[in-house]
This record gives structure tokens, C-alpha cells and sequence, in this order.
């Protein structure tokens, strides 16, 4: 069985460099039924999801993840649960935001997309 703490860590890493640089890099990572849940609002679909995630209302971004758990999600194939929890610095603001991510990836021809993504800001 593969290290899905290594996969979960190499994912998170690609993920929020990419996110950070180019969100439009991120679609590859996305299929057409793929979903994300964004602070409460459903996409479905690759074009969805990176439109939402180009048009969020911040020029620059960036990630630090302060934990991260992975679980295998099936036992008929090798797709993993990662939890990630971090804060985010948008552009000019002194104060970072803690945030709460879960992916669910699933494997396809030697690597893993994304089928579910669930983000929320964490208050208080």
C-alpha cells in the first residue's frame, strides 16, 4: 500500500503552490463531477469550480498549513480523505485566517484528483 501521508503531503504541497501562483492551474486537478463546497455554496464540474476559485476578491494569497491527516476512503481502491488545517494571508492583511480543507482523491492513471473539496473559514 502506498504511503498516503507522503500523497496527501506531495497533493497539499502541489495544491497550495498552485493555488497561491495560478488558481487557473488548478483545473487539472478537478474533473466534471467533481464538487466543491465553498463556505456553504455547491459547484459541480471543473469549469465551475476554477471560476469560483479565479474570481475570489484577492489578487494574492497565501497558505500555511499547520496540520494535516489522511485516511484511506475506500477499500476498493487506494482514493484517501486528507483534512488539512491552515491559516491564509490575502493580500495587504496583517491578520491570517484560519481555514479547514477536506479533499477526497481519487486515483486514476498513476496519480489522484480531486472529487470532493470542502473549504470553510474558521471563525472565532
Amino acid at each position: 500500500m502506498a504511503d498516503i501521508n507522503a500523497i496527501a503531503k506531495q497533493f497539499t504541497d502541489y495544491y497550495y503552490t498552485t493555488f497561491d501562483a495560478n488558481r487557473s492551474g488548478l483545473a487539472p486537478l478537478y474533473r466534471d463531477h467533481s464538487m466543491l463546497s465553498f463556505e456553504s455554496q455547491q459547484l459541480q464540474g471543473t469549469a465551475a469550480i476554477v471560476e469560483k476559485l479565479t474570481s475570489l476578491p484577492f489578487t494574492t494569497v497565501q497558505h500555511r498549513v499547520s496540520t494535516l491527516d489522511a485516511q484511506p476512503s475506500a477499500t476498493d481502491k487506494a482514493s484517501i480523505i486528507v483534512l488539512v488545517t491552515g491559516q491564509l494571508i490575502t493580500g495587504d492583511e496583517a491578520n491570517a485566517l484560519s481555514f479547514s480543507q477536506t479533499f477526497q482523491l481519487i486515483p486514476e492513471g498513476g496519480g489522484y484528483y480531486v472529487y470532493n473539496d470542502i473549504f470553510r473559514l474558521v471563525y472565532g
